[in-house]
This record gives structure tokens, C-alpha cells and sequence, in this order.
């Protein structure tokens, strides 16, 4: 069995850990296939021979040699069960056997704890909360309300520069934390406008102008496979590809457009179209791109000062505020 099949079958075995038929699990195999160039034929081919029990974990275990594979391997498996929300006790339990199997128990695994990603997780769906240094709106200037955008533009700036450092750190910490990051941005940027906003209108946003859930989860994965595994693979076209630096920028940048967009939409009273949504998104991705170089020096040194609970207190709102 080669490298590329192992790690989708292992990637495949993890989708079907919990019992349960999530085409979120399914797409994110299938968006993993096709960054390391496998044909639909060769999935389905993976799909039934997991299905049919034809390979076990234990052997696409056995069929990596190589430790920044097997490390690859486990962290595409933690996707996998991630990404239909808060891992259940089998697709733990299915976590645990593999990192065993992949001699990874008594290593520091690059992915983020269990209890840290489902602690997270669960501060992402949850409604936001207002943060300590937000006031509510009053009543009777909630119609109106007087919002200072110089200040909001710096909290836009935050953080989109919490969001590239993210992608710096050791860990897997941009996978899990950025879209809750995110959201409660959106969040934030709707309050001050007067609308009070619950996580199925933000999600329902970030996916009209572009910023899939699922989608970026994938990305910020698939970086990381493609930098690493096809890095390895394919030379320095494959490292180019992905690695922390394109993953530094594109989160910056989804996050500062992102938040532009937020601004301009609630500051009409939500009344731009779907397509001009998506417009004024495309449109600004591009200058957010170079705006993160200028801010590159604050984005190293913010990865610097980052660790688990100062992470874990920006998505809960419970901790500084940034």
C-alpha cells in the first residue's frame, strides 16, 4: 500500500469511527483525495474496501514509515472527526488506537487535545456572549446607533492578526480556533449596529460571502497535507504550495475582508444582495493580501505571545479583549 492510499484509508476508516453517515466527514476525505491527486475511481475504490472491511486501521497504520506522514495522517483524522461538530466517545476512542498505532502516544502530537479542540468547539456554536469591554445597545438609540468605525476598524485589524499567528504556531490551533474567531467578529461587528445575532444568521453569512465552515476547515488542513506530505513528495513546488506562510496570509486576509464586509453589510441595516455580498468579499481579499505584509512584524510577534488558555479566553470572550 502506498503513502497517498494509506492516509486516505485512514482518513476514510476515521469518517466511519462514529457509526454515523455525515457527508460533511465524506467531502472531507473526498477534498483530501484530491489534493494528493487521486481520481474519483481510486476513492471509491478506498470507500469499499473500508466499507467491506477489506483493510484495517492497524494496516494503513503499518504502511507509514515515515514520521512526518504518520503525524499528517493522525492530524487529517482529527479533521475528519471534527468536522460534524464535538468528537463523540468512538471517534475518541478511534483517535486513541491510531495515535498508538502510528507511535505517536508518548510524542508531542501536533494537534491540538482533544479536550482543548471540544472545549473550543463548543464556545464556537454556542450564542456569543457580549465580551467585557462591549456596552450594550440601548433601546432607543438601537436604530441608530453612533459606532465608531476607526475603533472598529482596529478591532477588525486584531483580529485578522490573531488569526495569521494562529497559522504560526506549532500546533493545530488555526484549524480549530479561527472560524470561532471569526463568528464572534461577525458577532461583535452586528451588535454594534444594532443587531443581536444568533449563530445560524453568522454561519449563513460567512457562507454567502464565501467563507464556508466546512470549506475553510478544509483549507487550513489542506495546507498543512500539502505543505508536508506533497512537500515531501513533490519538492519545493508542493512546500510552496502550502506550509505556514500561504496559510499566515489567506487567514489575515479571509478574516480582515471578511470583517469589511460585516461592516458595510450591518451599517446598511442588511440590505445588500447576495451577489454584491459575494462581490465586495472577492474584491477585497486581494488588498487584505498585501495590508498583511505590512503587518507581518505584529503577526510574528502575536504568535509569540499565544498559547492554550490565552487562546482558549479570545473564542470564549472570557479574557482580554483583543
Amino acid at each position: 500500500m502506498n503513502t497517498e492510499r494509506a492516509i486516505l484509508s485512514i482518513a476514510m476508516l476515521a469518517a466511519f469511527s462514529d457509526g454515523a453517515k455525515d457527508e460533511s466527514e465524506r467531502e472531507h476525505v473526498k477534498h483530501f483525495a484530491e489534493q494528493l491527486g487521486s481520481s474519483s475511481v481510486e476513492l471509491m475504490g478506498i470507500y469499499q474496501d473500508v466499507l467491506f472491511k477489506r483493510i484495517s486501521l492497524n494496516e494503513a497504520a503499518a504502511a507509514l514509515t515515515d514520521e512526518g506522514h504518520r503525524r499528517y495522517a493522525y492530524e487529517l483524522a482529527v479533521c475528519v472527526c471534527d468536522s460534524d461538530g464535538v468528537r463523540c466517545d468512538a471517534e475518541n476512542q478511534f483517535l486513541r488506537e491510531l495515535c498508538k498505532l502510528l507511535d505517536l502516544e508518548s510524542d508531542k502530537i501536533s494537534a491540538v487535545s482533544e479536550q482543548q479542540a471540544d472545549a473550543i468547539a463548543l464556545a464556537g456554536t454556542a450564542a456569543p456572549m457580549r465580551t467585557p469591554e462591549e456596552k450594550p445597545v440601548a433601546a432607543s438609540t438601537a436604530t441608530q446607533p453612533v459606532v465608531d468605525e476607526a475603533a472598529q476598524n482596529k478591532m477588525i485589524l486584531n483580529y485578522s492578526i490573531v488569526n495569521g499567528a494562529l497559522e504560526l504556531l506549532p500546533q493545530s490551533w488555526a484549524s480549530v480556533a479561527i472560524i470561532p474567531l471569526q463568528i464572534k467578529m461577525v458577532y461583535r461587528i452586528g451588535k454594534a449596529y444594532g443587531h443581536e445575532l444568533d449563530q445560524g444568521h453568522i454561519r449563513e453569512f460567512l457562507a454567502t460571502v464565501g467563507v464556508g465552515l466546512t470549506s475553510q476547515y478544509l483549507e487550513q488542513f489542506g495546507r498543512k497535507l500539502v505543505g508536508g506530505l506533497l512537500g515531501g513528495l513533490l519538492g519545493k513546488t508542493g512546500k510552496k504550495m502550502g506550509g505556514a506562510a500561504t496559510g499566515m496570509v489567506m487567514s489575515f486576509a479571509t478574516t480582515y475582508a471578511l470583517g469589511q464586509v460585516a461592516s458595510r453589510y450591518y451599517a446598511s441595516g442588511r440590505q445588500m444582495s447576495t451577489d454584491l455580498l459575494k462581490q465586495t468579499f472577492t474584491e477585497l481579499v486581494e488588498p487584505a493580501k498585501n495590508l498583511q505584509a505590512q503587518y507581518l512584524p505584529q503577526i510574528q510577534e502575536k504568535a509569540r505571545s499565544l498559547d492554550a488558555n490565552s487562546i482558549m479566553s479570545m473564542v470564549r470572550g472570557t479574557g482580554s479583549p483583543i
